[in-house]
């Protein structure tokens, strides 16, 4: 009896170490799906930091066109952010020295229906209009024109004072948008600008520039 019990003991140790290794191998499978991404992530147009000879950027308050309130603080902020994270420039604040000048304008905000029935309308979009232009600081000589729309949906519910709030988020995520697109075609403007021009190769048969003399044609004639 005492060699059963001790039998026995010892397939209940055995059963409650499986126990455990399943529950922990449970606990760890389903954490399998969980990832932390740590700095910062990538940005669009390339890398955060503006290069060392990079121009000096100024961009002043932009130019509100349309009948949305207040929106051209917000979306000026949105232009500093972006351009100092990837534009090929060096953003600075408003006074420093500056090479150029970025000035904006809003030209408009529509906001069309997308989605509706005979009992309401169930979403919509905010499509935002900007145009900036790049001027030497020093001569005023514009450098670079550029317009964009970015759009941004959004549900509607039966609460109106609601469904401004979210018209409002919308017409905010426009304008990040807008400002992501510009200083990435911005960056691609100064890469193409900064990169040097090719070489061209001599013209086939010519050397040290000398002209072309004549060759002799078929037959052993020479060409006239």
């Amino acid at each position: 009896m005492t060699s059963d019990k001790l039998q026995v003991n010892s397939w209940l140790r055995l059963g409650h170490v499986l126990l455990a290794t399943c529950s922990l191998s449970l606990a760890v499978a389903a954490c399998g799906y969980q990832f932390r991404v740590e700095g910062a992530g990538p940005t669009i147009g390339g890398s955060s930091a503006p290069k060392t000879n990079a121009p000096r950027l100024q961009i002043v308050n932009f130019e509100n066109w349309t009948f949305e309130p207040n929106i051209e603080m917000r979306y000026t902020g949105y232009m500093r952010r972006e351009f100092s994270q990837a534009s090929g420039a060096r953003v600075v604040n408003d006074g420093e020295p500056a090479d150029l000048i970025l000035k904006g304008k809003i030209l408009g905000v529509s906001l069309p229906t997308i989605n509706f029935s005979l009992q309401g309308t169930f979403e919509g979009r905010v499509t935002a209009l900007v145009t900036v232009t790049v001027e030497e600081a020093r001569t005023g000589k514009k450098v670079w024109t550029q317009s964009v729309a970015t759009s941004s949906e959004f549900f509607m519910t039966d609460d109106l004072q609601f469904n401004r709030v979210l018209q409002t988020r919308a017409t905010e995520q426009a304008g990040r948008l807008a400002a992501a697109d510009l200083a990435m075609r911005f960056q691609n403007f100064m890469d193409l600008r900064d990169r040097p021009a090719p070489t061209h190769a001599p013209a086939s048969g010519a050397t040290n520039g000398s002209p072309e003399t004549d060759t002799p044609g078929a037959g052993g004639m020479s060409g006239k």
